[in-house]
């Protein structure tokens, strides 16, 4: 076994250039899954996905169609009696506005300084990728693998998955497996290999404020009728206190404390605060008091603002007063917080806070559930052992603050634990303009995966 494990690498280091333009392929195309204009590239992408699935030796290839973008599935059952890998990733990437920020065209991948940059790079075509190459090297080097295989590959992660829990429902038995491998997640830091053991939930909401049924002079109407910008300002305002707490009623009532045994853990492990904050641009960190960075970012439910759009934006002046306001907000839950409990909390409170003098509309965009695995379970150690034989050194085990709905949706309708087994970098720029991966850590990644699957195999 140990000579195949060499061949399989030997294969990994010998293709690693072509990996990479085969990668530039991959993220060309802009499949953004919130734009309806993008719908046919979004498909291309699946079609693509399928392919590579196919010329790495995948069997029963194909996209089953959703009420949204479609599903790609393959698999690889030719060991009987081993373990079942189901592997959960996404095609569909984030919008890229706004363009002008971008050093390169997001959609004509560029390599910098050993860094890969694209959207889609590190989230999430560059890690799905990861893997069918990994697949790819066992079945050219010794024509099968050493387990089961199956991929699932969806194109509405970035939208929030608004059908995968039907999907999954409704194809149990296509779906069963022994664990899930995601890769969709950073490492904890360049150099810091990491196995991330719990995420944080999401409810997401629009706000639309209207004040008139059009735009008025603001020198004609101003001091007559209500500004919903204003208005909307007011109302963000009073979500939270200037210590950071969250003053919605209820919030925090099922939020799962921090153990002393974990917040000691996470004290040991190598953050530099003054690095993080000066990465980042920021004059000064801010958060709930009482906790530090890593806690607050990892174990702490959160309330913010992702986006607010009202009246006239353009150069110049325009004394105009805007009839509507519109905001976009997002709360990151953690264990035990229920998405539609803290949904409702907050359009009670929502709705208490409102002023008369304008309309609210309050609409639930998507959530999700929080999760946390215990990181000594068998399959979590597994991918510690291949993670040290990838990247040369052992992996430290952390949170993260991000979502990935579906995981709480495979343990509760399949039972399957779950194994994040990412290798992006916390800089990366996911979400943000000039996304990028680094093209080590991808080919680290690679040989990592490749290690996951034996160590697996021999459970």
């Amino acid at each position: 076994m140990i000579s195949l494990m060499n061949e399989v690498v030997d294969y990994i280091n010998v293709n690693r250039d072509r990996y990479v333009e085969e990668l530039k392929q991959y993220l060309a195309i802009p499949s953004i899954s919130a734009l309806p204009e993008h719908a046919a590239d979004t498909r291309r992408a699946a079609e693509w996905t399928a392919d590579a699935l196919r010329n790495a030796g995948m069997q029963n290839v194909r996209l089953i169609d959703t009420p949204g973008n479609p599903v790609v599935y393959g698999d690889w059952l030719g060991a009987p009696g081993k373990p079942t890998i189901l592997f959960y990733g996404h095609y569909d990437v984030q919008p890229v506005d706004p363009v002008n920020l971008w050093t390169s065209p997001p959609f004509e991948a560029t390599v910098r300084d050993g860094e890969i940059y694209a959207r889609g790079a590190a989230d999430d075509k560059g890690q799905v990728f990861m893997h069918i190459k990994a697949v790819e090297a066992f079945m050219k080097q010794a024509g099968s693998l050493p387990l089961n295989f199956k991929f699932f590959i969806e194109g509405e992660e970035e939208v929030g998955s608004v059908h995968l829990d039907q999907f999954v429902r409704e194809h149990k038995q296509e779906l069963a497996a022994d664990v899930v491998v995601i890769s969709d997640s950073p490492m904890f830091d360049r150099g810091v290999p990491s196995i991330c053991y719990g995420l944080r939930g999401l409810a997401y909401f629009q706000i639309d404020v209207r004040g008139t049924k059009s735009d008025l002079h603001s020198g004609s109407f101003g001091g007559a009728v209500a500004n919903p910008a204003f208005v909307l300002a007011q109302m963000l305002a009073q979500m939270k206190d200037r210590s950071g707490h969250i003053k919605i009623p209820g919030f925090y009532d099922d939020v799962r404390e921090l153990s002393d045994a974990e917040r000691a853990e996470w004290r040991k492990l190598p953050f530099n605060e003054t690095k993080y904050r000066k990465e980042l641009g920021a004059p000064k960190l801010f958060g709930e008091s009482g906790y530090t960075t890593l806690e607050r970012v990892w174990a702490r439910p959160t309330f913010e603002v992702n986006g607010l759009l009202s009246g006239f934006t353009g150069e110049g002046a325009k004394t105009v007063l805007p009839a509507v306001a519109m905001a976009k907000v997002s709360m990151r839950l953690v264990p035990d917080q229920l998405p539609d409990k803290v949904a409702q909390l907050f359009e009670a409170y929502l709705k208490k806070v409102a002023p008369r003098t304008v309309d609210v509309k309050l609409t639930r965009m998507h959530g999700g559930k929080a999760w946390m695995t215990e990181f000594d379970n068998k399959f979590v150690r597994a991918a510690g052992r291949a993670i040290e034989k990838g990247f040369g050194q052992p992996p430290v085990f952390n949170r993260e603050g991000g979502s990935i709905p579906v995981v709480s949706t495979f343990q509760e309708e399949l039972g399957l634990p779950s194994v994040l087994f990412g290798v992006g970098l916390p800089d990366e720029n996911a979400h943000a303009p000039d996304e990028k991966l680094d093209l080590g850590n991808f080919h680290n990644g690679i040989i990592a995966s490749a290690y996951l699957y034996q160590e697996i195999a021999d459970l």
